[in-house]
């Protein structure tokens, strides 16, 4: 066995609610440069009609990363990392830590979960966990999509960020793109939640391999790949819709269109490789840190109880 051993009582909603939010800010204090990087380059050619590969700003995952470096320095790469974390903790916990809560709850406790209870719970926590974490969404892709000019940068802080939002745009601009981010995170709760859910209990029925690290990250980062072809083209509107000026696109769908007249079928899947490095990295370091916190935390909780 690698890793802690599985709990003989079962983790609580507590635990998984606390243990989702710390697994899932561990996974993006990790993987938060390669996301920066996928933000960019979908952002690439919202202003020009076409972006040829002479014309290109950014070329590829890691020669955004070096051209970001080399302009506007290494902490470039973090931009929106506090907003980021922020993120996390209300979005994570609610998403994922209570998904098996809900999925119990259509199933009315049943341990026997079909595909469409699974789907259920995935689309219902992602759903709430972008109601709740919008505006922690809204600032961090505006940090990350803001470039270092000599005129000097539009947000200054986190809480400076909001301020202006909500100065400029009105409160409802901290929840600019609500419509298209619970789309998003109710496709991507559903592919990444529900496929690590399938994988592992396949792998674990067929006894190919045990409850442990080993399983959990080949779980993951099938999880990872599923999620970035089915999300890439929703991922691609969210962020150019919330991070464009008030008046550019009348509404999500607009946006869209007008990515697809202007740039073609391909603007959907930008930033596809950064996404995919992105969710494939980040669903195995949350994943695999969220089971062994559980463990932990049953753990120090079994500790506690035995020494009281």
């Amino acid at each position: 066995m690698v890793g802690f051993k599985p709990s003989d009582v079962p983790p609580t909603a507590t635990v998984k609610f606390l243990g989702a939010g710390t697994a899932a800010c561990i996974a993006d204090l990790i993987t938060f440069p390669l996301d920066t990087a996928k933000v960019r380059l979908q952002i690439q050619g919202e202003k020009k009609s076409h972006v040829t590969p002479k014309t290109a700003q950014y070329r590829g995952v890691f020669g955004t990363m070096a051209t970001m470096v080399k302009n506007e320095g290494p902490k470039s790469l973090y931009n929106g990392l506090v907003a980021g974390l922020q993120r996390q903790m209300s979005f994570a916990s609610v998403r994922i830590g209570l998904y098996d809560s809900v999925k119990h709850f259509y199933t009315k406790g049943s341990e026997h979960a079909g595909v469409g209870s699974r789907l259920l719970a995935g689309c219902t926590t992602g759903a709430m966990a972008v109601m709740v974490a919008q505006p922690t969404d809204v600032v961090k892709v505006r940090f990350q999509a803001q470039i270092r000019t000599d005129a000097g940068r539009r947000y200054h802080g986190t809480l400076h960020a909001y301020k202006t939002i909500a100065k400029e745009e009105g409160v409802r601009g901290l929840w600019k793109g609500t419509l298209p981010n619970v789309s998003r995170n109710a496709i991507v709760n559903c592919a990444e939640l529900v496929t690590y859910d399938i994988i592992k209990d396949s792998l674990l029925k067929s006894r190919l391999m045990t409850d442990d690290i080993p399983c959990h990250f080949l779980s993951a980062f099938g999880a990872g790949f599923c999620t970035t072809v089915i999300a890439s083209p929703v991922d691609v509107v969210k962020t150019r819709y919330m991070n464009s000026p008030p008046g550019q696109y009348r509404n999500a769908g607009g946006c869209a269109l007008r990515m697809l007249r202007d740039e073609g079928p391909l603007a959907f899947y930008k930033g596809f490789t950064p996404s995919f490095l992105r969710l494939g990295s980040w669903n195995v370091v949350m994943f695999v840190t969220y089971e062994q916190l559980k463990r932990a935390l049953m753990a120090a909780r079994a500790s506690w109880g035995t020494s009281s």
